[in-house]
């Protein structure tokens, strides 16, 4: 099966939305505690200090009028005037396999995507995808992903899983040729395990072959969702603090030999080489995590108020990371033959357009329309949908 008869990810999820631009990167922490402290030092702040802390933009001064993130509460008075408690923040995917946190107020973000909060729930699963030629072509995610610059396909059109984002009868069509409609979370698990750098999905109408995908595609989904029962690696061996981290530690380093993860003179083995190999996007994935939690904002800015030394929940989170980036290396190796398998039976683009399912109608591109409750819009006025 060539790519040219693969149909394209773009068809079979077609709704898509650019992913969220913060604008500034103080809204956004590894911990949750240093953004509500940001937030009080914004508000105390008077003046041209709040203006100069805040970082204005184009799209977002302390002047700029805004509604509410759909389901969240926080405040939609102009910044200028803002006081109180920082919103609760929320967990996030800020890079590749980094989960860290975000205050949910779209006066703080200059591009939120508010059709993409609309739409986040336990149910949820969104598609990263990666820009072209860097691996892996697809990053999954059951939280709002501020990955840049990739676009974002939510599984699901409307909250509580309703509304597959699929091509309209696209799982009917695999009923027939496999003998029973999937699931359309088997569908993603499919696309997750079959999606191409070139962002083609190939299909099949072979049950067996389909079986074999879905499952090695739920696996992935498991690791990359991090959702469900810790991951473990084979064997009984699970990575260790061998030596204390220390209060700050500044270099992270690799011996290959001995396995093991250097945080200055602090210890953890075994690490797998696939997990400090591990890149995303062209970067050692265990090196940006860890540079996201030493680096230092610049004195005087809100991005500098962070720990003073390294936390307990790192180290958990670290060593939890260790774990899934060595599981989903096995799954996926890094160097990838360049030669796949014809799948049997393809399902091809001329084969759906044949059965009418390709081209999608344009609306089904575009957001549903979701409006589950009253949304507040700018100055504590009722937003109009």
């Amino acid at each position: 099966m060539t790519h040219d008869d693969a149909p394209l990810l773009a068809d079979l999820m077609p709704w898509s939305v650019a992913p969220p631009r913060l604008g500034r990167g103080w809204p956004a922490a590894p911990d949750a505690a240093s953004l509500k402290a940001r937030w009080d030092a914004l508000v105390k702040a008077e003046g041209p200090d709040r203006a100069t802390l805040f970082e204005p933009t184009r799209s977002r001064t302390l002047h700029t009028a805004v509604g509410q993130l759909p389901g969240r509460a926080g405040g939609t008075e102009k910044l200028l005037r803002a006081s109180g408690p920082c919103p609760e923040p929320v967990r996030v995917l800020h890079a590749p396999f980094d989960e860290q946190w975000l205050i949910p107020d779209q006066r703080l973000i200059d591009a939120a995507r508010p059709e993409l909060w609309r739409v986040a729930d336990e149910r949820q699963v969104f598609v990263v995808e990666a820009p072209e030629s860097l691996a892996p072509p697809l990053l999954v995610t059951s939280l709002l992903p501020l990955l840049r610059p990739g676009r974002v396909r939510p599984l699901f059109r409307r909250p509580g899983g309703r509304e597959p984002n699929l091509a309209p009868g696209l799982l009917e069509h695999l009923g027939t040729r496999l003998g029973d409609a999937p699931a359309p979370l088997d569908v993603l698990a499919w696309i997750t395990a079959t999606a191409r750098p070139d962002r083609t999905v190939p299909l099949t109408g072979d049950g067996d072959a389909w079986t074999r995908g879905v499952e090695l595609g739920h696996r992935l989904l498991w690791l990359m969702r991090r959702d469900g029962a810790r991951p473990k690696l084979p064997g009984g061996r699970r990575p260790y603090v061998r030596s204390p981290l220390p209060s700050r530690p500044l270099t992270l380093d690799y011996d290959r030999d001995e396995e093991a993860l250097l945080l200055d003179e602090g210890r953890i083995s075994p690490v797998p080489p696939e997990a400090w190999d591990f890149e995303a996007g062209g970067v050692r994935v265990l090196e940006q995590w860890f540079a996201a939690r030493v680096t230092e904002g610049e004195p005087g800015t809100l991005a500098a108020i962070r720990p003073a030394t390294w936390t307990q929940t790192w180290t958990s989170e670290l060593l939890e990371l260790i774990t899934v980036l060595a599981l989903l290396a096995e799954l996926r190796p890094l160097d990838e033959p360049a030669d796949e398998p014809a799948l049997p039976d393809p399902i091809t683009t001329a084969e759906l357009r044949e059965a009418g399912l390709l081209p999608v109608p344009a609306a089904v591109r575009r957001p549903a329309s979701v409006l589950d409750g009253p949304e507040e819009g700018p100055e504590g006025q009722l937003a109009l949908l």
